[in-house]
């Protein structure tokens, strides 16, 4: 046993992570030894001790659940996908090897992201089918929206082993669904397109930001934007409501996918409890009702009755047979559909060159995305007549010229200035030495710019009100709709476009101007022309900052001014009032002195 322990400890010294290890045994360690003495405090009945001692155990416990859960789960789920996707991309478990060898802390960084990233989809997904189905359907997964969810709540009155068991199913259940979506379609492609894989995602480019630039790109904007559309959450809605209408009526499980509301909605004369006249009483709701009771200590919530059908088991079995068949082949469709578009519009302008599957699948997938858009508003316009379309296309023709015009100024020039500005301020002069001459390449500095463009507007928006907060609100409350392309172009794009100009062009000027005016040497020419940038940088934030704070005296010289203003109008209200006082005192307590008042009054 020693020995297997020494051994034990070497293995983790020889890890790259033995610290975190390491302290993860130790808090493991730590809270049985919180048990132990939990249990000897009760033996003895040490009422305070073992209080202690069992809000101590409760950290404890609480901090690994949330390390299990929020860092150990996500990281399971990257890995794991990397894995089943390792014939996607032409890889073996002896690249992922080495690449963990070289940086193991970035590549486990980078596969606990990827997991975080899945697993939040997967809720997000799971949120989307409860709007859908009946409520109870979904009755073994914790509903995230409810008010009287409370994890850590849960995580401090269960006992470990539930929590273990829950974490085993959880990991099961996750990484069967990768190896139905993401490693049996790749083996399906394999075997029918053997030339469609591996994807090309290579890293070539020798440029100071790679294709990684472009990855970000594609998580930043192009993702969130296809998300975050009304219309694509829309669209798998009523892409997820049509097919559990017809796997209900398939199956015969409509009542219980869907619920009898709807028939009750369409055929409103029906007397109540009509659609239950076959159900066994009790059956279906009590068993629900306890498997809600299981998970929400409150009893069941929002549970609907069902009809129960006929070999209702086996049904169910079919069912979830069903939904694998449409889960393999939705993602053959995502894996493919994209790719193929892209490569195919690609070709045109690369030729037979190797592009970045990053390129094909973000084109392949707006096109994709515009030509549904584009199917469903004509769909919707058909009823309408001849004159009604034409008068819909000339609008949406200018609305789309309006479109692409803000799209070139706001997110193709704005962004290449603003890329070729960092560009020039910040990795220019860290990464290219004074005897190397540095290379620019236009559509990385686009790629760059377009995220600190992002970052820049989600900062002005959070910061306080100004005039480019105002306008980008204003411009983002308007919508593509009611674009107002004159507004734009005069508050937004033009002024943006020369500041940054002005950035450029200015310090420009000053070294290949006026510098080689005053007979400098030539290395400090290539000095003035490198660190000018950054110079001028640190000058307008020192101006910034000096202005700010000029500003910030100013308002407080006027608060204290106003208010000794305010204090001495006070003081003299205040001697004002004790005069009349004492003015009036003396009058009530003389007599002559009041009765001559009261006569000068009267004449």
């Amino acid at each position: 046993k020693d020995k297997a322990f020494c051994r034990l400890c070497l293995k983790i010294k020889a890890s790259h992570f033995d610290g975190l290890i390491t302290t993860i045994l130790g808090y493991i360690l730590l809270a049985g030894a919180l048990i132990v003495c939990h249990a000897l405090a009760s033996l003895v009945k040490f009422q305070r001790s073992k209080r202690l001692l069992g809000v101590c155990y409760i950290v404890v416990k609480v901090s690994l659940l949330v390390v299990m859960e929020i860092g150990l789960f996500p990281l399971i789920c990257g890995w794991w996908l990397d894995i089943c996707s390792l014939e996607m991309f032409d890889a073996t478990l002896k690249d992922r090897e080495q690449s963990f060898d070289s940086a193991p802390g970035t590549t486990m960084f980078l596969h606990w992201l990827v997991g975080m990233v899945y697993v939040f989809y997967f809720a997000s997904f799971i949120l989307l089918l409860r709007e859908v189905l009946r409520p109870g359907v979904l009755w073994f997964l914790r509903n995230l929206n409810d008010p009287d969810f409370n994890p850590v709540q849960e995580m401090i009155h269960l006992p470990i082993y539930r929590h273990l068991r829950r974490f085993i199913l959880s990991v099961v259940v996750f990484g069967s669904i990768v190896l139905l979506m993401l490693w049996l379609p790749i083996r399906i492609i394999k075997l029918f397109f053997p030339t469609f894989l591996p994807y090309n995602v290579m890293l070539y480019s020798d440029a100071p930001v790679s294709e990684l630039s472009l990855e970000l790109l594609l998580l930043q904007v192009v993702l969130p934007a296809l998300l975050e559309q009304g219309h694509t959450r829309q669209w798998l809605k009523r892409l997820v409501h049509a097919w559990t209408f017809t796997a209900g009526y398939v199956f015969d499980l409509h009542s219980y996918l869907l619920g009898d509301h709807e028939d009750e909605d369409n055929q409103p004369n029906n007397p109540p409890g009509r659609h239950n006249n076959n159900r066994i009483p009790g059956l279906g709701e009590g068993l629900h009702a306890a498997h809600q009771a299981i998970l929400q200590q409150g009893g069941p919530v929002g549970f609907q009755p069902y009809h129960r059908p006929v070999n209702f088991p086996l049904k169910i079995v079919l069912l979830i047979v069903f939904m694998c068949v449409t889960l393999l082949l939705a993602s053959l469709i995502c894996l493919t559909l994209p790719v193929c578009v892209g490569r195919w519009l690609m070709s045109f302008w690369m030729g037979s060159a190797m592009v970045h599957e990053l390129y094909t699948a973000a084109s392949g997938l707006y096109v994709c995305w515009l030509s549904i858009r584009a199917a469903t508003v004509l769909l919707s316009w058909m009823p309408q007549g001849r004159t009604v379309i034409m008068l819909k296309v000339h609008e949406w023709a200018l609305m789309i010229l309006k479109t692409v015009v803000v799209a070139v100024l706001l997110a193709g020039v704005i962004p290449l200035l603003l890329g070729l500005l960092f560009e020039l301020v910040i990795v220019a002069p860290l990464r290219v030495p004074l005897d190397q001459t540095p290379l620019f390449y236009p559509w990385q500095d686009w790629a760059l710019g377009v995220l600190h463009a992002k970052i820049i507007a989600a900062i002005t928006l959070m910061g306080p009100q100004w005039w480019l907060k105002t306008v980008i609100e204003q411009v983002y409350a308007n919508g593509i709709r009611n674009i107002d392309l004159h507004f734009i172009v005069r508050r937004l794009a033009a002024p943006v476009i020369c500041v940054l100009l002005l950035s450029l062009c200015l310090p420009y000027t000053i070294s290949k101007g006026i510098t080689p005016l005053l007979g400098v040497q030539p290395k400090m020419q290539t000095l003035v022309e490198r660190r000018i940038y950054p110079f001028l940088l640190m000058v307008v934030m020192l101006l910034a900052i000096l202005s700010f704070q000029i500003r910030q005296f100013r308002r407080l010289y006027e608060h204290i001014k106003n208010d000794k203003s305010v204090d001495r109008y006070n003081l003299k209200c205040d001697l004002t009032c004790i005069q009349a006082r004492q003015v009036l005192v003396v009058l009530f307590t003389d007599p002559q002195k009041l009765q001559a008042v009261e006569y000068e009054r009267k004449i």
